[in-house]
């Protein structure tokens, strides 16, 4: 609701205040909404919320591409301060926009051709499936892709009838803030609402009664509570929230080739993508040319500089876990150590003789660290990696299609990838299980999440004089059907 330029009284306390990960400079200050401009921001909301659902679903999606075309124009400038904030070079931050641009354009084509489903029981009457908009969607989006995954909850939200309230991490307020100021005069006034602050914004948000749905990307321990105070309000809740993603090397595999995949897995965007590689199980036959081939990725990544983590906070969890791992008994080959001079940044790091005991293991570490345990077998592999409470994704790099079953019907995840730790056809959607979340949260699917289902039963009414013994009223009550 407010710019860093805006002028009302804030005191410090207040402020969100953003440093270059680079550099740890000062990039802005920004202000939190407060808990009445919250209330006030539900309410007009729910306000605009029935003429935004009134409107026929081909004019939504007309907006929809309108608002991905002035996404497109303000590509540079986001990229930038996304950049600023979060340390993510400009090229893959671009590319996050361009995601952003892309998925706005697929909901304005999939929202006008969002269909219900029919069912034909007696001659004279049908029934049928209508999906309604759920009315007021606060979306809680996270800093690692700020804008590709905003405009994935958003366009869904808005082209199904639902108004919006964004509130973007507090890592990143002024891509947040910029987003809102290009996509929202695309609507009608208080269809798409920002709202900047840090969790105590979040926390008012899941206290308003008149919010119907909650859609949050971000860690599993604010998911959780999430979903707690949904209990009380009655909101529906899909999660997208933390991951502990295993990658298993079969023995079968060109150990240079895994261990590519490997880093491509653990260090892109610095191991800051909830699908990173969080810890690996290598077979034995090929562990020691693996984990030397990963610590020469490790190594060229260093050498050639790798991106700062998002601050210095989440670099102190990252090292923490390094240095417990080493305490107990891991080894590092490469990385593991802070780096002089300023900034949040972390080398790329590689750990063996890991334990699943250890945090860098069991946890979620957000970071560029690739943790390896040898296994003797497939199976113990296997075993190891279904273990834990996070089901987001999982990895096999084999060449036997019956191991790669094996691990499809084993692993206790929304996603199974085999021989490609990124990737996956266009449109595809998944759900995560465990404390990694709940629900669609990408996909056609999602367009079923900020939508409820109304049945409609439609029957002939009987001729003047006919009586009782028309035809539908013949079915009797055991045969309603969905009605039932």
């Amino acid at each position: 609701m407010h710019t860093a330029t805006e002028t009302f009284q804030a005191t410090a306390e207040d402020l969100l205040t953003i440093r270059d990960p680079r550099t740890g400079e000062v990039v802005g200050q920004f202000a939190s909404a407060r808990p009445q401009e919250v209330a006030r921001a539900v309410e007009t909301s729910r306000a605009a919320q029935p003429a935004w659902a009134a409107t026929p679903p081909a004019e939504r999606g007309k907006l929809l591409r309108a608002a991905a075309a002035a996404l497109n124009e303000a590509a540079a400038e986001l990229a930038q301060t996304n950049a600023r904030e979060t340390g993510r070079p400009v090229e893959e931050a671009l590319a996050g926009v361009a995601a952003g641009v892309s998925t706005l354009e697929q909901y304005a084509e999939l929202g006008p051709v969002h269909r219900g489903h029919s069912l034909r029981g007696n001659a004279l009457a049908a029934d049928y499936t209508v999906a309604e908009p759920r009315g007021v969607a606060v979306l809680l989006t996270p800093w690692n892709d700020p804008v590709a995954v905003a405009c994935g909850l958003i366009g869904a939200a808005l082209v199904t009838g639902n108004t919006v309230i964004h509130k973007p991490s507090e890592r990143c307020p002024g891509v947040g803030e910029r987003l809102g100021e290009v996509l929202a005069p695309v609507f009608p006034p208080d269809v798409l609402q920002t709202l900047t602050g840090g969790p105590d914004v979040g926390t008012f948000l899941t206290q308003q009664m008149s919010v119907d749905v909650f859609a949050h990307v971000g860690s599993s321990d604010t998911g959780a509570r999430i979903a707690r105070a949904a209990v009380l309000t009655g909101a529906h809740v899909l999660r997208e929230n933390g991951g502990n993603d295993p990658l298993l090397v079969d023995e079968d595999v060109d150990p240079a080739w895994a261990a590519e995949q490997a880093a491509i897995g653990a260090f892109s965007n610095s191991g800051q993508i909830c699908t990173s590689v969080e810890r690996i199980y290598v077979h034995k036959a090929v562990a020691e040319q693996f984990c030397e081939a990963l610590a020469a990725e490790a190594r060229n990544r260093n050498r050639n500089g790798i991106a700062p983590l998002v601050d210095t906070r989440l670099r102190e969890t990252v090292h923490r876990h390094v240095s417990e791992a080493l305490q107990l008994g891991a080894s590092v080959v490469e990385g593991g150590e802070l780096p002089g001079g300023p900034g949040a940044f972390y080398p790329a790091t590689v750990l063996v003789d890991c334990a699943d005991t250890m945090d860098v293991m069991a946890e979620e570490t957000f970071g560029p660290v690739a943790p390896v345990r040898v296994v003797d077998s497939f199976e113990e592999g296997l075993q190891l990696a279904a273990a834990g409470r996070y089901g987001l994704a999982a990895t096999i790099l084999t060449g036997s299609i019956a191991h790669a079953q094996q691990a499809a019907a084993a692993l206790p995840v929304g996603t199974v990838k085999v021989n490609e730790v990124f990737g996956g056809a266009p449109g595809g959607s998944a759900q995560p299980r465990g404390e990694s979340g709940h629900g669609f949260g990408y996909g056609p699917e999602l367009l079923d999440e900020f939508t409820r289902v109304k049945v409609v039963h439609i029957a002939a009414a009987p001729q003047r004089g006919a009586g009782s013994s028309s035809a539908s009223a013949a079915e009797g009550p055991g045969s309603e059907g969905a009605g039932a």
